[in-house]
């Protein structure tokens, strides 16, 4: 606050009787040394604090020479602001909305209106959120907002995932039970009950996040995936699978989570983090070939043979029962002396990793190193000795490597070499260890071979593998009995210090059956919930037979507008065309039964696809003796009442209690497993409806499907976008969404993974209520596109605030300083010949308008974001504003004074309006407190207002490509003169500009005056852009041409390195340029190379894509002269300030005797006097008054100066 201020403002903070100051200085402004608009202000701000008596006063004010009446109580006044606080804002304009209903007013509003389609992905309640879902929501929110805009009814219904693993694992940590303990320490009831309890735990806390960031969206009546409803629709879209033959069961290898006790599908296990870098122990193994007829007739009378195959799982090994060779690849027979045992020995191996396999301390020996050799030696000798095909080898007979147990069936045929054409030779030995209990790939060549699986008997006849569910190795398996397979599945601090793993490589070593051992970093798949390691496993389970849609789900992948397209096309499509059938079954407890009854004999199946359905299925059983009652007999058909579904839950145990009959009179008793909890989220297109039950034209008038719109983040692209399109698809054969956006992480300023462990999470509550939401959501969006990760960092959110936000309210305060003043409220019709400034700004406005309208509708909202911020600070406030200042403070109240206001209004309104999807809470209240005086708008809040549309015939490319040049030519010559320490106040003599044509030149001259002033020059002249002043450099731009060309990269960075001016010229003039390399003919562009223009001596030479400018930087004498009067101007100024001279005060100015300063002032005396009414200057050879003040106006330029008012 200015010391004049601070008086007046104490007046009023000690006496009201400061009324009278203020009065008298603002009818006689000299005695205060006060601008009237400034006094005028600081009256306003306090006068509301007075008794009503003094509202009847009336006060003139003299404004600009002219006297006009004020009414302070009656004047409707823009509300001014002291500071912004973004979080006030926020939780002001919340209350607002609340208190007017205006959420459901964006709906009721529209109705009748064309619907804009939204899914909200359900998160699940009993987690809470954080910061990466402060992104996801600002942007389903903002799009939403946009169309409601747009004039479309935008329905927005929330949800909760409320199923499956994390529910459960969540409940088992809490309990202190484990999956086996269900059952038996606790009933299967007891344990979804209290599944049921946790799983809404934090609803308060996502509300109130949804709440405080703005998120629109109907939080009361979501989608609950655990209810009655939402359950039948699910079994009814599963009917729908099961009655087109697409449902199956099958005993396969699957992904298999043994912390979680369930089988995962292949989406599951395709999500980002499942697969991490380990460290495991593994074995090269030696497999003994079985001296029989086939051995004889290939290996003669050798007395021992291995077989060598290499695993990265030791403890599958005793589950091996063959060993795959590639017909055609070639094998070698190498002689050579184990490494640990140093016995001699000859082994098998693929001729092309012979080196690979012999390498570190085995070395290529003649018959005098192996006759040499003993086990002190440090080397080991190796020797090929024959050759064969695979094909040879094929029925070879192996001894067991570890014989534990036998296959239950079929063991004649196990322990076998076998073709397999999937061996390669690119790591390993080229023969390949074969487990078909554990590898899907394993079952089906051991199949194909005759070779039966190392499974054996439980105690119950069942056939069985070597490792439990519970990923333990079986009783049988003597001393790795009861042992875990992965060191992960021990409880803390449980696990021994040798893995299993390590204890199988110990044992085949001292057994001579380990040719090496060692630690190999491999990437391995983890359960998505337990981050523990997965097992394959063998497992019957239900099926979605999805690959025989895959080829439709790829034609209707083509259709959907995906944000960014390469994950459509790349990540999500590929991942479609390879796709495998859906493993639908889960081996839980709390989540959607499967509807599926089955005879004892699997003879027929039933599947039920309502309540309704199922209540006549059990009255079948009760009336053939099956059932004593039907439990869900108060259930009334047709009755869609909460209360009437509440009455009926299908989960476990009930459902699990249910037998029904079939049609020869058998029991059916419901196949045990649930479904997978993402078929459960992939159904919320009809679920959340009920449909078919309800809501019928929702679906079938695609009324609410398909979806117009879905957000969510990278992780859910083999997630919740693979099950909604695979069931659209399935059932509806259609896409259900349109557009999506998958938004990436969310990293750490450094770009490190958030967590816990590392101390680097975001509270976004605490982010909220420090920053305010307008400022959190602004900066996530802006800062990078929504499908990269985004490097998280508080500054970003606080540089957000002061260059946009502080620069938007500081033009709307300097607007309302001086409206109010001039009582202007728009009253006025449009000014039709406004300045030229004013009919830019509005036409980049409009083009704006026109621009982010169109980066909207499609799904750019990075772009929005960056344009807006770029008008307001760059085109409103640093340059439309600052020419414009004296318009509004000097003047009579005429048409160019209120061309101004009502340009700067219509912008504000403008900005207001297309920022409100980003930034709501700041752009209602900007918006309202603009309409509140004006009343130009009939809408209570922005977001209920119409997006504004194009005035087309506002725009003038023309003028904007001329003001462009101005911006762009006085930003670079500041630049310029910024890096060489040139004040702006030194005049420079001019500017040299290379013109390409006659209009180019015609644009920059009607602009000329204008970068003249901005940046202090004499003149602006132009010259032809091959002038010898211009030297220009090129180099490749590596980032575009490697992915662009490729392997052509280095053939094109050598030839752009060999172009001179003339290919320079054709590239920067046409935007293009033909090279023959290899062959080919590419086409470089400007943004595969970097074109630079030197400096010349004497010369200062920056350009970009449309502009060079060259900045003479010689100051001559005179130059050099008017500087320092400038600077003198400049002090003599403040120096007026700083002692509260009234502008119309004239001066006189003594100053100490600088010879310099003398003759600057000498040579611009005239100007120095008329700028500063200075009377009298005067020079002295020495000045000792105590008023003197120092001045510095150059380096090395300092003297001292006394001015006195006259």
């Amino acid at each position: 606050m200015k010391k004049s201020e601070g008086v007046c403002e104490l007046f009023f903070a000690f006496d009201i009787s400061a009324l009278a100051i203020v009065f008298n200085a603002i009818v006689f402004p000299s005695l205060f040394h006060l601008r009237p608009s400034l006094l005028y202000s600081i009256f306003l701000r306090k006068f509301s604090q007075l008794p009503s008596s003094f509202y009847q006063l009336k006060l003139l004010l003299s404004h600009s020479s002219k006297n006009r009446i004020l009414q302070s109580n009656t004047m409707s006044k823009y509300k001014e602001y002291k500071q912004l606080n973004l979080t006030d804002v926020a939780n002001e304009e919340n209350d607002f909305w609340k208190a007017n209903n205006v959420f459901q007013k964006s709906m009721d509003e529209r109705e009748g209106a064309p619907a804009y389609v939204f899914y909200d992905g359900p998160p699940s309640a009993n987690g809470k959120p954080g910061i990466h879902h402060v992104i996801s929501r600002t942007l389903k929110d903002l799009f939403c907002r946009y169309n409601t805009q747009k004039g479309k009814q935008v329905i927005r219904k929330a949800g909760w995932d409320t199923h499956g693993l994390p529910v459960e694992l969540k409940v088992e940590k809490e309990l202190g039970i484990t999956k086996e303990d269900i059952g038996t320490k606790i009933t299967v009831a007891e344990y979804n009950e209290a599944c049921r309890q946790t799983v809404m735990q934090y609803t308060e806390v996502w509300d109130d996040l949804t709440d405080k960031m703005g998120y629109w969206v109907d939080m009361e009546d979501p989608y609950v995936t655990y209810k009655t409803k939402y359950i039948e629709s699910v079994w009814w879209l599963l009917k729908q699978l099961y009655t087109k033959e697409m449902l199956y069961k099958g005993y396969t290898i699957q992904p298999y989570s043994p912390k979680a006790g369930t089988g995962l599908s292949s989406h599951e296990l395709n999500l980002p983090g499942t697969y991490q870098d380990v460290k495991d122990t593994t074995i090269v193994a030696q497999f003994n070939l079985v001296k029989d007829a086939k051995f004889t007739s290939l290996f003669g009378d050798l007395n021992e043979v291995f077989a060598m195959a290499w695993t990265t799982t030791p403890w599958t090994l005793p589950s091996n029962t063959a060993l795959a060779v590639g017909p055609k690849i070639e094998y070698v027979l190498v002689k050579t002396f184990n490494q640990y045992t140093f016995e001699p020995m000859n082994v098998l191996v693929a001729k092309a990793l012979v080196s690979k396999t012999f390498s570190g301390k085995y070395f290529e020996g003649t018959d005098e190193d192996f006759a040499a050799y003993s086990s002190e030696n440090k080397k080991i000798p190796y020797q090929v000795v024959s050759a064969y095909v695979g094909k040879d080898l094929i029925d070879l007979r192996f001894e067991q490597l570890l014989p534990y147990t036998q296959p239950m069936d079929a063991a004649d045929q196990a322990f076998r070499i076998i073709a397999g054409d999937f061996v390669t030779t690119e790591d390993g030995t080229g023969i390949v260890h074969i487990a078909p209990t554990f590898g899907a790939d394993d079952a089906m060549v051991a199949k194909t071979a005759g070779v039966p699986p190392m499974l054996i008997e439980d105690g119950n006849g069942n056939p069985v593998p070597l490792v439990d569910l519970q990923g333990r190795f079986v009783a049988q398996m003597g001393e790795f009995a009861g042992k875990y397979v992965k060191n992960e599945y021990y409880n803390d601090g449980e696990a021994p210090d040798q893995s299993v793993d390590v204890e199988i490589a110990i044992k085949l070593k001292t057994e001579n059956r380990a040719f090496k051992v060692e630690k190999y970093e491999h990437s391995y798949p983890h359960c998505w919930r337990t981050d523990k390691p997965i097992l394959y496993y063998p497992l019957d389970s239900w099926f979605v037979k999805a690959t025989e849609k895959k080829e439709r789900m790829s034609e209707l992948n083509d259709t959907i507008n995906w944000k960014p397209k390469s994950t459509g096309t790349g990540r999500f499509g590929n991942w479609l065309k390879n796709l495998n059938d859906w493993n639908l079954s889960r081996s839980r407890y709390w989540g959607i039964p499967l509807p599926l009854w089955q005879t004892e004999e699997a003879d027929e199946t039933i599947c039920i696809g309502s309540v309704e359905e199922l209540c006549n299925e059990i009255n079948k059983s009760v009336a053939a003796g099956f059932m004593t009652e039907n439990p869900y007999a108060s259930f009334e058909a047709g009755n869609m009442s909460d209360e009437n579904y509440d009455a009926v839950d299908l989960h476990r145990p009930f459902a699990d209690n249910i037998i029904l009959v079939s049609s020869k009179g058998e029991p059916m008793k419901r196949e045990a497993d649930l479904i997978d909890v993402w078929f459960d989220s992939g159904s919320m297109p009809y679920a959340q409806w009920h449909y078919p039950f309800e809501n019928k034209d929702k679906i079938d008038e695609n009324k609410a499907f398909p979806a117009d719109f879905i957000a969510e983040g990278v992780d859910q692209t083999r997630g919740w976008f693979y099950t909604l399109h695979a069931i659209g698809t399935m059932v509806f054969d259609s896409v259900a969404y349109k557009n999506v956006i998958s938004n990436g992480l969310v990293l750490d300023k450094n770009g490190v993974k958030m967590s816990k462990r590392l101390g680097n999470t975001i509270d976004p509550f605490e982010t909220l209520a420090k920053y305010g939401p307008d400022a959190t959501r602004w900066y996530m969006i802006t800062n990078a596109q929504p499908w990269d990760n985004l490097k998280f960092d508080l500054d970003g959110i606080t540089e957000v605030q002061r260059k946009f936000f502080r620069a938007l309210q500081n033009t709307y305060s300097f607007f309302t300083l001086y409206a109010n003043v001039d009582e202007f409220t728009y009253k006025e019709e449009d000014i039709t010949d406004r300045p030229e400034i004013d009919l830019w700004i509005l036409s980049k406005l409009n083009s704006l308008v026109k621009i982010v309208d169109a980066a909207y509708a499609d799904y750019e909202p990075t772009k929005v974001g960056r344009l807006i911020q770029e008008f307001v600070v760059d085109h409103l406030s640093n340059w439309h504003i600052r020419l414009s200042r004296k318009r509004f403070w000097r003047g009579d109240y005429g048409q160019d004074k209120i061309s101004a206001y009502q340009t700067v209004y219509t912008c504000l309104e403008t900005i207001a309006k297309i920022s409100a999807p980003l930034a709501p809470f700041y752009s209602d209240r900007l918006f309202k407190d603009l309409n509140a005086v004006t009343g130009k708008n009939t809408s209570l809040s922005v977001h209920l207002s119409k997006f504004p549309e194009v005035n087309e015939t506002a725009i003038d490319k023309e003028l904007e490509e001329r003001m462009e040049i101005a911006q762009k030519a006085s930003s670079m010559i500041l630049s310029l003169r910024k890096r060489e320490n040139l004040r702006v106040r030194q005049p420079l003599q001019k500017v040299m500009i290379p013109v390409k044509d006659e209009h180019q030149k015609a644009q920059i001259k009607a602009v000329s005056e204008l970068i003249k002033t901005e940046t202090n020059l004499k003149e602006v002249a132009f010259m032809e852009e091959d002038s010898d002043i211009l030297v220009k450099n090129i180099k490749p731009n590596f980032k575009t041409l490697g992915p662009k060309f490729g392997r052509h990269m280095k053939a094109i960075a050598n030839a752009v390195k060999d172009f001179g001016s003339d290919e320079i010229a054709q590239l920067e003039n046409t935007g293009k340029y033909e090279l023959a390399i290899a062959s080919e003919t590419l086409t470089l562009t400007l943004e595969d190379v970097e074109i630079s223009t030197q400096d010349v001596e004497g010369w200062l030479v920056m350009s970009d894509d449309q502009i060079t400018v060259a900045l003479d930087i010689h100051i001559s004498e005179e130059l050099h002269q008017e500087g320092i009067a400038r600077e003198l101007v400049n002090r003599i100024q403040n120096t007026r300030k700083d002692q509260g001279f009234e502008v119309t005060h004239k001066i006189n100015i003594t100053i100490q005797q600088q010879d310099l300063l003398k003759a600057s002032v000498d040579s611009n005396f005239d100007y120095i006097c008329s700028e500063t009414l200075t009377e009298n200057l005067t020079f002295i050879d020495t000045l000792s008054d105590p008023d003197a003040i120092d001045i510095e106006l150059e380096e090395g330029l300092t003297t001292q100066m006394v001015v006195t008012k006259i």
